[in-house]
Formats: structure tokens, sequence, C-alpha cells
């Protein structure tokens, strides 16, 4: 056995030394088979069939020849190449006489990779545009529980029971969570899974807003459910009459007729991305959170979530851990660089780079914990404002509410641990499981929303679980 490996290690070096040689018969056969390749290419753009089958015959003869060589473990001999050498260079002179040469080959192929990359580039951006409007459109089976849910209401509307003045929401000594959606079904979701990771959830209360077209919807799903005896409060935004044009710098901008014609009426600049031009970034439900000492005048402390995160821990040491006299409590993203404040802000703005620091750690939305005392001590809301107001022309930042936040809190933002909010389950298909196990909020940031069929189907089941499926109402509307 030792005697036949060292032979077939001895073959083997005969003939990579063969192979790199300049003399070698196999490296010169080799090198006429890549430039014939490229001759056959060429010769049928042009229509010459026969001549691309002549050389794709000699092609199969030479690699034929090569194959036999290797399986025998000996050399080309002479005798054998010299007549598939001599095929192939007539063949390859005849593409050249005509004028198959060189440069024209350069050049077309180069075209080639060039209507290659214009088609990919075409390719990339139709996908991106679908996924946009798959990410933003409403699911038929969402659409259809707000409708049986209005339904309801309009057959009995006593089925709402009017807790306005439960003393439990603005007792201090409970907890208070609070979520602003036009989403039924997630923002069930949320509060569902807080409950089940908790005990003593009646000291719970869960504060919600809504828009009008969903609030009789909303109102109706939490009167119906029961969530281990959590107090929930469902308001609608509609109803809060201080939020107006001449208070709220996101109103007043919908005022203006040129950031209507770029919201609402689309844009002719391609160089913007289809996702800057959505409208739900002027939405007050979305620019609430910046309101919530406003909203809520008599708590101290809540836990803001956003309506696509789940959680899967008991938040309550939440409401005693020690922000150092900080208002925001949230985990900060710059394990990565591009998650630091230049990632999000134009810092080639005098405003931004003498105020801010570049490399100044971001953080995220979705879970934070927020002391509404100091909030008001540092005018948050006031802040906010201000920074709103000099973007008017968009130049401080593109879109969305982190940008003005990391603005509005900065110095003011207490770094949580990492576990008490795991990102990127709506669009990271590679994070890891044990992060995902330890997370206490675990959020679906990203257009792979969990009610989406754009989810990704190793996170999704982490959302269904607490869907109430049984639900007679579910039933009707969605199928699996």
């Amino acid at each position: 056995m030792d005697v036949l490996t060292k032979q077939g290690k001895t073959e083997s070096s005969i003939l990579t030394a063969e192979m790199v040689s300049q003399d070698s018969l196999t490296r010169q056969l080799g090198d006429q088979i890549t430039l014939a390749k490229a001759y056959v290419v060429i010769a049928k753009e042009n229509n010459n069939l026969q001549l691309a089958w002549e050389l794709s015959s000699q092609i199969r003869s030479c690699l034929l020849l090569l194959s036999k060589a290797a399986t025998r473990g000996h050399l080309v001999t002479k005798e054998e190449a010299e007549p598939i050498i001599r095929g192939l260079s007539s063949l390859i002179y005849q593409a050249k006489e005509l004028h198959y040469d060189s440069a024209i080959m350069i050049m077309k192929l180069k075209a080639h990779i060039q209507a290659l990359e214009e088609r990919g580039s075409a390719a990339t951006v139709q996908s991106t545009t679908f996924g946009q409007l798959a990410a933003e459109a409403v699911p038929k089976s969402l659409y259809c529980l707000g409708v049986k849910l209005t339904r309801e209401y309009s057959k009995d509307s006593n089925i709402i029971n009017d807790q306005k003045d439960s003393p439990r929401f603005t007792d201090n000594n409970l907890y208070h969570f609070c979520l602003f959606s036009d989403n039924i079904l997630a923002t069930s979701v949320v509060v569902n899974s807080t409950v089940c990771n908790a005990d003593h959830t009646k000291q719970f209360v869960f504060h919600i807003v809504t828009d009008d077209v969903n609030y009789r919807a909303m109102q109706t799903w939490f009167t119906m459910n029961d969530y281990k005896g959590a107090a929930i409060e469902v308001q609608c935004v509609d109803d809060f009459t201080w939020l107006n044009a001449s208070y709220v710098p996101v109103l007043k901008q919908l005022q203006d007729a040129e950031i209507q014609g770029y919201y609402f009426k689309g844009s002719q600049d391609t160089s913007n991305a289809l996702k800057f031009h959505n409208p739900k970034y002027l939405s007050m439900l979305n620019h609430l959170r910046f309101y919530i000492p406003e909203i809520y005048p008599a708590l101290d402390r809540v836990v803001f979530l956003d309506d696509d995160v789940v959680v899967q821990k008991d938040l309550t040491p939440l409401f005693s851990i020690d922000l150092h006299g900080n208002v925001n409590g949230a985990v900060e993203t710059c394990l990565e660089t591009f998650h630091r404040y230049h990632k999000y802000l134009n810092f080639s703005h005098p405003k931004i780079h003498s105020h801010f620091d570049p490399e100044a750690c971001g953080w995220a939305f979705g879970m934070n914990v927020f002391d509404l005392v100091a909030w008001k001590s540092a005018n948050v809301t006031s802040r906010y404002h201000y920074w709103q107001e000099q973007n008017v022309d968009r130049t401080l930042w593109k879109l969305g509410t982190l940008p003005p936040g990391l603005l509005s809190f900065y110095g003011l933002t207490e770094p949580l641990d990492r576990r008490w909010h795991v990102l990127g389950l709506g669009y990271d298909p590679k994070i890891d499981e044990q992060l995902i196990e330890s997370g206490a909020v675990v959020h679906f940031n990203g257009n792979m929303k969990p009610w989406l069929k754009l989810a990704m189907k190793r996170y999704k089941a982490r959302w269904e679980m607490y869907v109430n499926y049984s639900h007679p109402l579910l039933q009707q509307c969605i199928t699996h």
C-alpha cells in the first residue's frame, strides 16, 4: 500500500510540474480551449454556426484527451496533442481572418458585462420597490379583522366598557406600558406576550393610542379579550385637540405644498430611495413617542413598546433600573461602527457637526424606559420641536423618528444591557440563536414584519405563538 501511495504521489508531482512548465502540452491545450470557447460565443453571435460547431468539436476532443491522461496517470504525448493543437490553431486562425480578433472580442465581452450589470441593477431596483410596497400594504386578513370588530361595535356600542376614569391608569405604584399603533393584531401580540411572561399582571397597565379609523375596532378587541387581569386603556389620537399644527411641527409641515408633493404625489427624483417618500414617517402615531409626558401627565415612568416587538421575559425590573438622572433607557446599537450618529445624520451640515459627536453611539426605539419627571425637567419635547423645525427641508436627516430622537435625547440616554432589546428580526436572517433566546424583547424592525408573508420563517413562530388563532373573528379572517 505504501509503495502504491508513493508511486501515486510521484505521478501526481510529475503531472503538476508538466502543467506549470512553459513548454507543457497540457498547458498549451488548456490555453487553446479557453481561447476557442471565447470564439465559439462570438461565432454564434455572428451566426457562423459551422465555425462554432467545429470549434466545439475540437474542444470536446481536447477535453477527452486531457481526461484520459489524468485517468491513466501519464503525460499527454506529443503524438496525441499535435493533431488537436493543429486543428484548434487552424480554427482560431479562421476566426481571426473573419475579424474575430481580440479587440472585437474584448469590446463584445465588455458590452455583455455592461448589459448584465444594467439588468442586475434594474432587477435590484424592482425587487426593492416591490418589497417596499409589500411591506407597506395592509394584509387582507388584518383589514378583515378591523371590519368585523367595527361591525361588532356597531351592533352594540355598549360592548365597550368605559374605563376612562379607572384609578389604575394614573397609579404610579403600577407598571405602565405605552404603545401607539393602528395594527390591532400586532398590538394584541405585544400585550399578550408581555403578560404571558410575567407574574402579578393585575399590576400591569397598557396605554394604547390608535387613530380614528381603528379606534372602535381596537376598543372592541380589548374589551372582548382578557389579558390576565391587566388594565388596558385605548385612546384615539384625534381626540388630542392640543396636537394641532400650531404646536406640532410635523402637522405644520403637512400643510406645506412641497412636503405634500414629496410624500403623497411621488417624485421623479430617483436618487432618493422609495422609502424616503413614505407618508407613514409623518404619521402622528409615529411621532407620539415625543409627547408621552403630555399624553400621560400623571405618570412618572413608562416603558415604551413598538407594535412589532415580542416580549419574552418579565419586564418589571425595568421599572427599578437606575437611569442615573437620564431620561431615556435604551439599548445601544454601535457594536457595528455604522450605527453611530454619522450613520443617521448629515454631519456636513453646520448645525449638526457643531453640536454632536459623529462617533456617538446610536440606540434603538422599540423598547425604551422613559423617566417622565426627568423628561419634563430637560424639556425634551421642546428639543424635538426645535430640531424638527430645522429639518423642514430634510437636509439634517432623511426620514424617520430615530434621527430626531438621537438629537432630542443626546446626553440624556442611559445604555441598557443589550439583552433587554434584540433587534433585526425583520431583516437579518443570521442573528445568533442564543442572543434571541436571551432577549427580553425581540424586535421585528425592518420590512419583514411577522404578520406579512414577507416574514422570515425562522423567526415568525416567536410572534405567532401569542396570536389567539382560536378566536372566532380571527378564524373567519386568517387562513394559515
